[in-house]
Formats: C-alpha cells, sequence, structure tokens
C-alpha cells in the first residue's frame, strides 16, 4: 500500500470498516452476545447511514445546505412500497422483489431530486434551506391525503377523498394509513450492502471531472462558471444523485416495516434534521464520519436505557464531545498538527533509507 494515493487509501479503510463490523456484528449475533431490541436497530443504523451518505454529498461537497432530504426518503419508502405490495403476488423470489422495489424507489427520488433542484438550486444559503424545508413538508402531506387504490375495474387515483372500491379491492396507499401489509424484505445484510453500493457511487463520482466540477463550484462559483464549468449541470447532477440515496435509504426503511405512514416522526422536519446532525458530528465531506455518527447516536439511547433518567443526559453530552472533537479549532489545529508530525516522519525514515 506504500504506492498507493491516499484518497485511495481512505476509502479502502471505509469500505474495510464497514466489512469488519458488519463480520463482528454477524459473530455477535450468531454467539448469542447481541439482544433482540439491538438486532431490531441494525437495519435503522444501515437506513441513516445512507441517507447520511447521500446528505453529506450535498452538504459537504455541493456545499449547498438541504433540510428536505427526509422528504426525498419518503417517497423513495412509498414508491419502493407500492411497487413491492403491487408485485408481492406475481414476483415470489424476496430478493427480486427487493431490487425491484430499489430501483423504482431510487429512480422515482432521483426524479423528484431533479425536478425540485431545478428551482431550488438558484437559491444559496438559508433560502435554500427555507424552500427544501418546504418541499419536504409539502411531499409528506401530499402523501398524507393520497388515495390509491386497485379493483376489477383498474386503479384509482384521488386525493383527499378515497374511492368506493368493489369487494375484490386492495388499497394501495390509504391516505394517511400510509401502505400496510408490506414484505418485510429488508435485512441488516442487504442494509451493508446499499451502504458499499453508496459508498462506490459517491467516491467515485467526487474523484471523477464531475466531482472536481462540483467541489470548485462549492469553494468558488464564479471562478467555475469563469473556466466554463456548466454550474446549473453539476449543482443538478449532485443535487439528483444525492435524493436517489436518500431515496434507498428509504426503500430500506419501509421494507422493515409491515405498515409505513407519512408521520412528522417517519419523515417529517425533525427526521432532516437528524440525518444533519450525522453529517455535521461525523464531519462534513466525510462519508465514514457520517456512518460512524448515525450508529452511534442510533444506538447510544437504547445503549443508555439502563440508566433512566441520566440516559439523555449522557446522550447530550456525547453529543457535545463529539461536535467538539470535530470542530473546536484548537483540537484541528493539534489533529492537523499530529497528522503532519507524522508525515515528515515517514518522509524522514524514507530518505534515510
Amino acid at each position: 500500500m506504500k504506492g498507493m494515493k491516499k484518497t485511495t487509501k481512505d476509502h479502502l479503510i471505509t469500505f474495510g470498516l464497514v466489512i469488519a463490523v458488519y463480520i463482528i456484528v454477524q459473530l455477535l449475533i450468531t454467539t448469542g452476545h447481541m439482544s433482540s431490541l439491538m438486532q431490531g436497530l441494525l437495519v435503522p443504523v444501515c437506513t441513516y447511514s445512507i441517507v447520511a451518505i447521500g446528505l453529506n454529498l450535498c452538504v459537504g461537497y455541493l456545499g449547498e445546505l438541504s433540510i428536505g432530504h427526509a422528504g426525498f426518503m419518503c417517497v423513495g419508502a412509498f414508491s419502493g412500497g407500492l411497487i413491492s405490495k403491487l408485485l408481492s403476488e406475481t414476483v415470489t423470489n424476496g430478493i427480486l422483489l427487493f431490487v425491484i422495489a430499489l430501483a423504482a424507489g431510487t429512480l422515482m427520488a432521483a426524479l423528484f431530486g431533479f425536478l425540485i433542484g431545478i428551482p431550488v438550486l438558484r437559491l444559496r444559503g438559508d433560502y435554500l434551506a427555507i424552500v427544501t424545508l418546504a418541499f419536504g413538508e409539502i411531499i409528506k402531506n401530499i402523501i398524507n391525503v393520497l388515495y390509491i387504490g386497485k379493483d376489477g375495474r383498474g386503479f384509482h387515483f384521488s386525493l383527499s377523498t378515497p374511492v368506493e372500491l368493489e369487494e375484490d379491492g386492495l388499497w394501495l396507499i390509504n391516505g394517511a394509513k400510509g401502505i400496510a401489509k408490506i414484505s418485510r424484505l429488508s435485512s441488516f445484510t442487504i442494509g451493508v450492502i446499499l451502504i458499499l453500493i453508496c459508498l462506490f457511487v459517491v467516491y467515485n463520482l467526487v474523484n471523477s471531472r464531475s466531482g472536481r466540477a462540483i467541489m470548485a463550484i462549492r469553494d468558488n462559483r464564479i471562478s467555475a462558471e469563469s473556466v466554463g464549468i456548466n454550474i446549473t449541470k453539476y449543482k443538478l447532477m449532485a443535487f439528483t444523485i444525492s435524493a436517489a440515496i436518500a431515496g434507498a435509504g428509504g426503500v430500506l426503511y419501509a421494507h422493515n416495516l409491515s405498515t409505513v405512514t407519512a408521520t412528522p416522526a417517519n419523515f417529517g422536519y425533525n427526521m432532516s434534521i437528524m440525518i444533519l446532525v450525522f453529517v455535521v458530528l461525523g464531519g462534513i465531506g466525510s462519508f465514514r464520519g457520517s456512518i460512524i455518527a448515525a450508529a452511534i447516536m442510533t444506538l447510544l439511547p437504547e445503549l443508555l436505557r439502563g440508566l433512566y433518567d441520566y440516559r439523555m443526559l449522557i446522550y447530550s453530552i456525547v453529543l457535545i464531545v463529539m461536535m467538539l472533537f470535530n470542530w473546536s479549532p484548537k483540537i484541528k489545529d493539534w489533529r492537523e498538527a499530529h497528522s503532519l508530525k507524522g508525515r515528515l516522519g515517514k518522509k524522514t525514515a524514507k530518505e534515510a533509507e
């Protein structure tokens, strides 16, 4: 690994870390050292990690603050759940059914990201954050009044007022009740595979010519435009891919539940803020950090459940410590100094040889 680029080495470390954690968790499950409660949190950890990776692409590399990724997650969840329920009797293979649902949810979220990105990405800063938040809430509220049914007469679509179905009819999306009786196809293994695929996609993007153009826009929009970079094209590309990844996380989330509903707790403002917290805590621009932060902050409340009244206090302290470690100027200077010292030491040793 001596002749390997630093970025390549860093990417391999991230892939290796995810695979190593997967192996350790499987060993704990096999030997019975992991409780059923903790096992139930493994798929949500994967879901939040995937959505955090998508949001970090938008915030860390594009440099645009979005607070509407819960909306894209919602689109992915309901599109994937709808296709899954519609094809459940036709496609009997669970893996194939999940792949079809995943493709549908990801593409639909990408489409919404593209359509929303056209007007939204004209804005910047706080204005962009507020508008993306509004779009996320609009998506959630529309799904809450959307009714899609199927019977002998075909498909029926309605907003606000449910349609009368025949006796053999089936509600695919039933307004605020959401989608019921979804096949539980998600698993920790599938979640880890999706994380690896998302990492592969974003790493290839940020290290490509397009990725360098996206980062140039982030660093200095005017300079990027002056050298001929198509600002609209690359901003839309990054935002659409970011939304698609969030949609993939939504499909994984929906297929871990028997019923998925568009409630504020699932796909509302708080969910978007929580994902943003994972990105900020893990380090903006660090996909590995986003995964670690999502895992720690999801599992920590359950790990501390035995402490009762002090549980949330410790959770808050850990949150503050992680923030200070990542963003305190003195600690950042100390880390950079030690990193530089290590690199100089390696260079001196190499020259001595």
